[in-house]
């Protein structure tokens, strides 16, 4: 109270400045630690695996977007690096939209899209009609809904894809997406886990005609690149750990045969005749027959076992086809009993009573009580049309309160 401190409270004051000091240089060295991230987790190979399978799944994505947006959609090939979150930061610092894809079948884990909120906007307008230029005002929901169709839609081209080069069947759940200020979360674990530490960004440049050049990225989990490396190792057939014997030693020689062994004698071959043998392989000159001993029997023996079914069986008899003479005789009751069978056919009968040609301008000035004149001249006979084939003429008469036609003439 007197203005004086003693040295009780100074040394009180200046031990309390070193530890917050302490504490301070420590949280530096962690956020330095976490800002770098990790290459070993994952190998070169490893990088280049994933890095394929996500090009051949943003191809297929990039189709089905055209045929969304009726664009030309590019996306480049991508590079594939290990990040951390202030690597996330340094890209995409302003707001942006998160789409999380959970694999539910093949793959077991998640990733996440990020694309620019101006590229949202300009993709969706496209969607809905629109020439890319309606991109005022915030992103709503309906803009977050459309995302989240084309996205879902592109994703499963892209798991559709993925299965028919990983070898099994792969499928997602619907993709979610949300819009994400990226500067309100001091770490990546806030939005996901594995966000927190080290993880491969796959980075993509995408191109929609002249309305979009920008870069999108895909986040994956270090556990699940593995994993998809594994399986496209196996769907590709690669033993990654083979043997001493498997990767030194060559192939043993094949021991050569006793020279004192008795050669067993060869089964009699069946009797061929040349032409047989003509239509049962392909002819060869000197040279070729001179080659054959030199290809070695394990080449060989595909074509002997193909002789027997291509060559024709010895046995097989051959005749050439006989057909019956037509008769010049005309049956006509024959022909009568083939009518019987169609007679019951229905046939639409038309009476037409004229016609005549108007324009377009005519047409439009129709109105009740309008008089349309037509080619034929009063008291003249009307056609009579079954299924539209002029077939007779005739006259209009009266039967009870119904109109009717008195055929008149048939025409030949």
């Amino acid at each position: 109270m007197d203005g004086m401190l003693s040295q009780d409270e100074i040394n009180a004051l200046l031990n309390g400045t070193d530890e917050s000091a302490g504490d301070t240089a420590g949280e530096s060295a962690a956020a330095a630690d976490v800002s770098e991230a990790d290459d070993s987790l994952l190998s070169d190979i490893e990088k280049d695996a994933v890095g394929e399978v996500a090009n051949i799944s943003m191809g297929a994505s990039a189709t089905t977007l055209f045929s969304i947006v009726n664009r030309k959609v590019n996306i480049t090939t991508p590079v594939v690096k290990m990040a951390t979150w202030k690597n996330v930061l340094e890209d995409y610092e302003k707001p942006c939209v998160f789409i999380l894809i959970k694999y539910t079948q093949g793959l077991d884990g998640s990733n996440i899209l990020i694309l620019k909120e101006h590229d949202v906007k300009i993709i969706t307008d496209l969607m809905m009609g629109g020439d890319g230029s309606n991109t005022d005002g915030e992103l709503g929901e309906l803009h977050l809904s459309a995302i989240s169709e084309a996205m879902n839609q592109m994703m499963g081209s892209s798991a559709t894809s993925l299965s028919t080069m990983l070898g099994k069947m792969i499928d997602i759940s619907p993709p979610e997406a949300s819009l994400v200020d990226l500067t309100a979360f001091k770490s990546g674990g806030d939005i996901a886990e594995f966000l927190e530490g080290t993880f491969v960004k796959i980075s993509f440049r995408m191109q929609i005609d002249d309305l979009v050049d920008s870069t999108i990225m895909q986040l994956y989990p270090v556990d699940f690149a593995k994993d998809i490396y594994n399986t496209f190792i196996a769907s590709q057939g690669v033993d990654e750990s083979p043997g001493p014997a498997q990767a030194v030693a060559p192939a043993p020689a094949p021991a050569p045969a006793p020279a004192a062994a008795p050669q067993p004698a060869p089964a009699p071959a069946p009797q061929m005749d040349m032409s047989q043998m003509q239509t049962g392989m392909p002819q060869m000159d000197m040279s070729q027959m001179q080659m054959m001993p030199q290809m070695g029997m394990p080449q060989m023996m595909p074509q002997m076992q193909m002789m027997p079914q291509m060559m024709p069986q010895p046995n097989m008899n051959v005749q050439p086809v006989q057909f019956q003479n037509f008769s010049g005789s005309f049956n006509p009751l024959q022909s009568q009993e083939n009518i019987e069978l169609i007679k019951d056919v229905p046939l639409e009968v038309t009476v037409e009573l004229g016609r005549t040609s108007k324009s377009i301008s005519e047409i439009l000035d129709f109105a009740p009580g309008t008089i349309i004149e037509l080619d034929k001249i009063a008291g003249e006979p009307i056609d009579i049309l079954v299924n539209g084939k002029f077939v007779a003429k005739g006259e209009v008469v009266v039967i009870e309160e119904s109109f009717g036609i008195r055929v008149t003439e048939i025409i030949k």
